[in-house]
């Protein structure tokens, strides 16, 4: 194992502070379940690591007014214990308990998932789908990005090496709205994901459908909105022909963004099915 410093500030201003200083290159730590993994395998880019585990700023999950804010360092396990987060949008709460096992749940952190960015991240679809914000902040204050144009590509971030990830923010969803998480991988879990599937969904009056976000993970190199899958479907009656529709553009979307690759025979077919699945879900047509 590499040689470096190691400390662990007992506030936010501490650790922005030791972020300002610029003789000193720092790695921040929250759960450390991606850090520790790529130090056996790669030498450190860092002096320091300065832990951030602890900080009570970054532990909060709470309703302020009509929005979420979960901290960065929150853990799945504290997300699938949250009476909140049940209640308000389980199928994130389904997404966290398909995370690897009970040890990686209860060390791995909802930020470090984020900044961590990695292509198959269970964390992300749900976020998108929830138009989640990050909140940063530094020395020089604070700002907020939409996730989608917080992360550029998978494992880059538009982060800063002065900055901490301090919260996450998300509108509560309105009443009525269905959700729906699933995810295809080797195993149910303990596995990364071959396809996932974050979709959030509600009808009219009429029974039409009037509010649709379909977010797939794992598939495209940065996870985002299927929009043409979502204007697809709106204003429309919920029914089994227009989901395997929405699961050919699915399909279409998917291919314009990768320009096809080796695992396409399988994720065609696979995705096509998944999206029929979730749409059934939502709208109360079977369960998964």
């Amino acid at each position: 194992m590499p040689r470096f410093t190691y400390i662990r500030p007992q506030t936010l201003d501490e650790t922005l502070h030791l972020l300002a200083q610029p003789q000193k290159r720092s790695r921040l730590l929250a759960g450390g379940t991606d850090l520790m993994i790529r130090l056996r395998y790669a030498a450190p880019d860092f002096d320091r690591i300065i832990d951030i585990s602890r900080l009570p700023e970054l532990k909060i999950i709470a309703r302020e007014e009509d929005s979420i804010h979960i901290g960065a360092s929150v853990t799945y396990t504290e997300i699938l214990e949250s009476a909140l987060l049940q209640d308000l949008t389980p199928f994130f709460v389904a997404a966290a308990r398909q995370i690897a096992g009970p040890q990686i749940r209860n060390q791995g952190s909802i930020g470090g998932n984020i900044v961590n960015a990695a292509g198959g991240a269970d964390m992300l679809p749900p976020l998108v789908c929830l138009d989640a914000t990050v909140q940063l902040a530094s020395k020089q204050g604070q700002r907020s990005l939409l996730l989608t144009d917080f992360i550029e590509q998978p494992h880059r971030t538009r982060i800063r090496p002065e900055e901490v990830l301090t919260r996450i923010i998300f509108p509560a969803p309105q009443p009525e709205t269905n959700a729906v998480f699933i995810k295809l991988g080797r195993q149910r879990t303990k596995a990364i994901s071959r396809i996932t599937i974050a979709a959030m969904g509600r009808t009219d009056a009429r029974g039409r459908i009037s509010f649709m976000r379909f977010v797939p993970g794992a598939i495209a190199p940065r996870v985002q909105r299927f929009t043409a899958v979502e204007e697809r479907l709106l204003g429309e009656l919920p029914l089994p022909e227009l989901f395997r529709q929405a699961g050919e553009e699915a399909v279409r979307v998917m291919n314009a963004l990768t320009g096809g690759r080796w695992s396409s025979d399988y994720k065609i077919p696979a995705l096509r099915t998944l999206t029929q699945r979730a749409l059934a879900a939502i709208f109360s047509l079977q369960s998964i």
